[in-house]
């Protein structure tokens, strides 16, 4: 039987690929995104008092009532929009399911949507299964800030979507302000959605704000923004998050959800409740936990031959490598975990087009022993 590709641009995911190469030569694993820490000792045992009690059968469709009520008092606290809990939260099977959610919603076949270089890879998949096209736009590097002249040029009547992700994955970039003021210029008038990938939304630093598209009222109107538990409580296996949007697109996005996945792990949904109901601080702080764990991280990595980029948000550290070799990040990459022992991501399955950069992203969401095995390994060469 033929089988002809709807994606024939996808393969294996680079993560899995370097996951792979960093167990098979034994190397540090500074490659895929998540914390080799636990989550918090309240939480978790919020999860098996769920379990013990009960919680294991379906949760309902847009998520239990309590966690719809502690997310709403989050965003109040946290962006002054209180959403409505009934009709404009929507609990999700993590952040990537929430983003295919949005994007099945309300793109269709023949439009367009604009994504920011270097992009996250599940970005383009699930745009180019509904028949729509991504319009890819290069933030400027180093600071990797946007052209929003080259957004006004690339806006078009097929144009249905701009996908923006604030802090940035992989440069750390942060949103201001002023760029939302931008972003809402262009959208204005138009049907044009938001769609705000906002994932490492507690993880910004050196005092910043974080600007959640749900502070401006404007684009809060047309927005669907995503959240995620697992990047926020250092439990990225659960697989939990949420989409915030006004009533009637979060009435499309469900439509798309409740087939997806239906509903999502419910003793997780019941410890989420019961622990930002308890411990709200957590989330207020995580910018000074993950600064610290920045801040080691890059003093570790100075002695070192890599260039250190700016890093205003997120848990990962950009480091330019061409002093050491002059070879094209996928190149570097497997000789770094095969001959150095640390297992990085390259920038180009970022990027529709290769950068033209030496650059790969590290992640510090990790132990002071890991960061310190792999510095110890990169200040080496």
């Amino acid at each position: 039987m033929k089988i002809d590709t709807k994606l024939p641009k996808v393969g294996t995911t680079i993560f899995s690929v370097m996951s792979h190469l960093a167990l098979e030569h034994k190397a540090v694993n500074l490659g895929q995104g998540f914390p080799d820490f636990e989550p918090p000792q309240g939480l978790r045992d919020a999860l098996a008092r769920a379990m013990n009690e009960g919680k294991n059968q379906y949760a309902p469709m847009h998520g239990t009532a309590a966690l719809r009520e502690q997310i709403a008092l989050k965003t109040e606290r946290m962006y002054g929009h209180r959403p409505d809990v009934d009709a404009e939260i929507t609990v999700t099977s993590g952040a990537t399911e929430a983003l295919f959610a949005a994007i099945a919603a309300v793109v269709r076949a023949g439009e367009e949507v604009i994504v920011f270089d270097p992009a996250y890879d599940c970005y383009e998949p699930a745009i180019e299964l509904q028949g729509a096209k991504a319009v890819h736009i290069p933030l400027v590097a180093p600071a990797f800030s946007v052209d929003w002249q080259r957004v006004r040029d690339a806006v078009t009547p097929r144009t249905r979507m701009i996908l923006i992700n604030s802090p940035h994955n992989p440069s750390g970039a942060v949103l201001s302000a002023a760029d939302l003021e931008e972003l809402a210029a262009i959208v204005r008038d138009t049907n044009i959605v938001v769609l705000a990938d906002e994932v490492y939304e507690h993880i910004v630093y050196d005092g910043r704000q974080h600007e959640s598209v749900l502070r401006h009222p404007e684009l809060a109107a047309r927005s669907i923004v995503v959240s995620s538990f697992g990047k926020t409580y250092h439990c990225t296996g659960w697989k939990l998050g949420y989409a915030v949007a006004p009533r009637a697109l979060s009435a499309e996005f469900r439509k798309v959800h409740q087939y997806l996945t239906f509903c999502s792990f419910h003793p997780a949904q019941a410890a989420f409740a019961e622990f930002l109901a308890s411990d709200p601080q957590h989330y207020l702080e995580l910018p000074a936990f993950y600064q610290a764990k920045r801040d080691r991280f890059r003093a570790l990595l100075k002695p070192s031959r890599f260039k250190l980029l700016d890093v205003p948000g997120g848990y990962f550290q950009l480091v330019d490598y061409s002093a050491i070799r002059d070879e094209d990040d996928l190149a570097f990459s497997r000789w770094l975990v095969e001959e150095g022992g640390v297992a990085a991501i390259p920038l180009t399955p970022f990027c529709e087009t290769a950068p033209g950069t030496r650059l790969l992203r590290l992640c510090f969401a990790k132990s002071d022993a890991t960061m310190e095995a792999a510095a110890e390994r990169l200040c080496k060469l």
